[in-house]
């Protein structure tokens, strides 16, 4: 990058990206940490990302494989995983909510905004203050020690088109069978916000021991509260230096919805990102759990699914009598240019139809025991991708409960292959 364009935030952004496995080298990676990206703020969440004494935490964004920094909106700093494809089919039309009109969109400074929340934070000492902000976005953290112990507590703002997908399902409960939490309530507010409060841990796992406790508030305006705090002094490499993260619910409550960060993350610009469109079902045949339930061979039974509302991303979890299994499948269209080169490589299978196939079996989560991981991917001709990966456990952040998957490679080829994944099929 020239010189002209380098920004030291970006760099520690690309960092924290190495270590939460949300930037791959390969897709193989990728779609190894779908589950935790599907966890973490089910498919496109979670625009939270703060920076910790000195280094950045960034919570992970988009099922549909996108990953929005701050400052992504149109700057050049938002980042791909190597599955993301564009989500939108040709020809779909925008939705017809749009933002009301701001006369003075502005972007509250870092400085002020770790202003703001050492003021409203309850009486304790404040340490390792840091903030920044880019076009669109603005981050604080402090290390907060309210006498139990010290803590780090962040917060975010951004804007996010009032009424889209992304401001639903920024404050939707996540999916146990991805992160392992404690709690987690979604409601209405009086005024028509939404927020969503989450007792949970920075690992999928718990591995650590390190909690995350977390606040998501959206406005009718669009505005983004993204609060997070932990029970160390900071979210990684620390150890925990309490037994709670500082903020109870309540707190956390009043944090999230205090005047002064509701206004600032209203009077933010939504930047030059498109109203999303609305691509209508990835699938001729429904929902992809739907179609993934009639594509599982007979005698295997089917324990759970993901809903109706699973937006380019399914799963059954699969027993065959030897333990459970999940299989997951992710469809994206028009991915040609994207993807082809990077993972379909010249030792990619090339069926009769133009369909390129590329197999891979590999070790699942790092940390889980026993863990293994197949998968298969495919890209058509005119761009649509299918890929399928199934485990040797019913959860990805749980031990394994076999030695391999409940279906076998050749099983798994020919669902992510069948013409029932596709509009002509």
């Amino acid at each position: 990058m020239p010189d002209a364009d380098h920004d030291p935030f970006e760099e520690r952004l690309a960092d924290v990206l190495r270590d939460t496995g949300a930037t791959f080298g390969t897709d193989q990676q990728t779609l190894a940490a779908r589950g935790e990206v599907h966890g973490r703020r089910l498919r496109s969440r979670r625009r939270a990302a703060a920076v910790v004494g000195g280094a950045a935490a960034v919570a992970l964004v988009g099922l549909g494989g996108a990953l929005l920094l701050p400052g992504g909106q149109g700057d050049g700093v938002r980042q791909r995983s190597a599955a993301a494809g564009p989500a939108a089919r040709a020809g779909a039309t925008a939705p017809e909510t749009t933002a009301p009109k701001t006369t003075a969109a502005t972007v509250m400074s870092g400085d002020e905004l770790v202003r703001i929340l050492q003021k409203l934070l309850p009486k304790g000492r404040i340490s390792n203050k840091d903030g920044g902000s880019t076009d669109h976005d603005s981050y604080a953290s402090v290390v907060y020690d309210d006498g139990g112990g010290k803590a780090a507590v962040a917060v975010y703002l951004n804007r996010v088109q009032p009424g889209s997908q992304e401001a639903r399902q920024t404050t939707q409960c996540p999916d146990k069978l991805f992160i392992v939490y404690d709690s987690c309530t979604s409601t209405k507010l009086s005024d028509g916000s939404a927020l969503m409060l989450l007792k949970g841990y920075e690992y999928p796992n718990s591995r650590s021991g390190t909690k995350r406790w977390t606040a998501d508030l959206v406005t009718p305006a669009g505005g983004h509260i993204g609060i997070q705090e932990w029970n160390s002094a900071t979210e990684k490499d620390s150890p925990v230096s309490r037994e709670q993260p500082p903020l109870d619910l309540p707190r956390l409550k009043a944090l999230a919805t205090a005047h002064e960060l509701r206004a600032a993350a209203d009077d933010m610009p939504l930047g030059d990102r498109p109203a999303e469109p609305d691509p209508g079902p990835l699938t001729p045949g429904g929902s992809i759990s739907a179609v993934l339930s009639r594509l599982v061979p007979p005698g295997i039974k089917i324990v759970s699914k993901s809903g109706p509302d699973d937006d380019g991303f399914g799963y059954v979890v699969l027993d065959d009598g030897r333990g459970t299994s999940l299989v997951q499948v992710n469809v994206q269209l028009d991915t040609r240019g994207d993807l082809d080169d990077e993972l379909f490589g010249p030792d990619a299978e090339v069926l009769s139809d133009g369909t390129k196939v590329v197999t891979r079996r590999q070790s699942g989560e790092k940390g889980i025991s026993g863990i293994v991981w197949w998968s298969v991917d495919t890209i058509r001709p005119d761009g649509r991708r299918v890929v399928i990966s199934a485990f040797n456990s019913g959860a990805q952040n749980t031990p394994a409960t076999r030695e391999e998957p409940a279906l076998t490679m050749k099983q798994l080829k020919a669902i992510a292959t069948d013409p029932r994944w596709h509009p002509q099929g």
